[in-house]
């Protein structure tokens, strides 16, 4: 089996618990679109969003930096593996404790009124049981149990949904029907609400580390800070980067109902239209799913990689056909997008956004590639680069939504995120060659995304009267991209 090969193998394995997972976990769109307002997902969608933040912090790098210790010479794996976690473990709990006792200011920020500070306290208790279980989740990675970490991972989901599924549905039908209304009122308070989404995560992650039992337990207690100096010096970089991805990633959602002025969207409250950006952000899942099944599966092989004489060559296949990839889910996506948005987004509100998936698949593509070529700042060991180019996507990512958000709503900040992961590819790229030269394929591939990017305007901007036609239209369209590139490079790509 080739080395491309080999590594999309890894990465199928990563894809079917990704994908099955997010599929399951995106079958909650409709559910929670169905049985909240707008304004009250909004609630959801803003906490996760500061989640999507604190992860990084909670976890500092540090899964990166095992694997690149854990891949020079001479490393006492076990030794490494009982300290990385050790220091997560301590450092997880201190973290916890203060976003407790922060909780009133949090919730401040997003508009949510006292006597939600429950929301706060089950947020940390999640995010502190995530990153104890990470670098248990990274040993399964470096000693290629792909297989565990997909069950447990599914695992972990499937409750999740099911409870989900328990607490959103069966038991308010229960009680509406009057059937068990005493059982039911013994696990159920309608006045939660929203709240069941965060209690039903966090009940997934505590099984999930219980089901992570056998890497937790032979693990040896060592906290001893001056091994750790050089990791923490290798992680800092990554977690600022880190930081610096999710200001990129999720700072829109925070900062549009700040910044979106009052009736902008007539009728419709701030959080309102964040629960309409954040529901149709969603959409663009599908392309999440690939970059985060090729990153479970990509990180520990290019660490592997890194040593062989053909690497390069290696690298630069790999970005081209995950590239291609992407381009093919861009296409389908973007022009089926009306479907998708039918499907998932049960209320007509949140169909009025639908407009930003194309911006924000396009995005999200960018944001694959970049990780792509992210590989030479962690192999020679000068990850203060990553910090560099997050921190100019960052700056850029305010500059452009405190810029458009008033003039272009929610637009405004996808159009921003685009602009932000281009930007962050580019200066990656040409850093890149300057000092771990790879000869990527970029003019063939840009002219592959010239050509996908035209066929979606296309789609979108010339007119086909009648649900048929425009569906023929749309799929006709979709079924030029894909043929003209099985042309093309159908015959590579068997040769891979």
């Amino acid at each position: 089996m080739s080395i491309a090969k080999k590594l999309a193998s890894q990465t199928a394995v990563y894809g079917v618990s990704s994908i099955v997972g997010r599929v399951l976990t995106y079958l909650l769109v409709p559910l929670y679109t169905g049985a909240f307002a707008a304004a009250q997902y909004g609630v959801v969608t803003g906490l996760y969003a500061y989640v999507s933040f604190l992860n990084v912090v909670f976890t500092y790098g540090m899964e990166t930096t095992y694997f690149r210790f854990a891949n020079r010479p001479g490393t006492d794996r076990r030794v490494l593996y009982d300290r990385t976690l050790s220091l997560l473990l301590v450092s997880s709990v201190g973290l916890s404790l203060l976003l407790m006792a922060l909780a009133r200011p949090l919730l401040g920020l997003l508009d949510i009124g006292p006597g939600h500070e429950r929301y706060a306290y089950w947020v940390a208790l999640i995010l502190g049981l995530d990153a104890a279980s990470a670098i248990p989740f990274a040993r399964l990675r470096l000693e290629n149990k792909a297989r565990k970490f997909a069950t447990v991972k599914m695992a972990g989901i499937v409750l999740n949904v099911a409870l989900n599924l328990f607490f959103i549905v069966l038991c308010p039908y229960l009680l509406k029907r009057g059937g068990g209304h005493a059982a039911i009122s013994a696990v159920y308070d309608p006045g939660v609400g929203v709240g069941y989404v965060f209690l039903s995560n966090l009940a997934a992650s505590a099984f999930t580390l219980l089901l992570l039992g056998r890497e937790l337990l032979d693990f040896r207690f060592r906290l001893n800070l001056e091994p750790l100096r050089p990791l923490l010096k290798y992680a800092y970089p990554l977690m600022l980067m880190g930081l610096a991805g999710m200001v990129n990633e999720t700072l829109d959602r925070i900062l549009l109902p700040k910044w979106l002025p009052a009736g902008f969207y007539p009728g419709q409250s701030s959080l309102t239209a964040v629960g309409i950006y954040g529901a149709c952000y969603k959409l663009s899942i599908f392309m999440s799913l690939v970059i985060q099944a090729f990153r479970y599966a990509a990180e520990p092989f290019f660490f592997a990689q890194s040593t062989e004489k053909n690497s390069p060559a290696t690298f630069a296949l790999v970005l081209k056909w995950f590239t291609l990839c992407c381009a093919v889910i861009f296409v389908v996506i973007s022009l089926n997008v009306e479907d998708f948005g039918a499907l998932f987004l049960r209320r007509a509100e949140y169909r009025q956004g639908l407009a930003v998936v194309p911006v924000l698949l396009l995005a999200n593509l960018f944001l694959g590639v970049y990780y792509n070529l992210s590989v030479w700042f962690k192999l020679t060991d000068k990850t203060y680069y990553g910090t560099y180019i997050g921190a100019g996507g960052a700056v850029l990512t305010i500059v452009l939504n405190f810029l458009l958000i008033p003039v272009l709503g929610y637009m405004g900040s996808a159009i921003a995120t685009l602009a932000c992961y281009f930007m962050m590819a580019v200066l990656c790229w040409r850093l890149g060659e300057r000092h771990f030269p790879v000869p990527y394929p970029v003019a063939r591939l840009g002219l592959w995304l010239w050509l996908a990017v035209a066929l979606v305007a296309l789609g979108w901007w010339v007119p086909v009267a009648g649900w048929g036609a425009r569906h023929a239209w749309h799929l006709a369209l979709s079924g030029a991209f894909v043929g003209a590139l099985w042309l093309v490079e159908g015959r590579r790509l068997r040769a891979a």
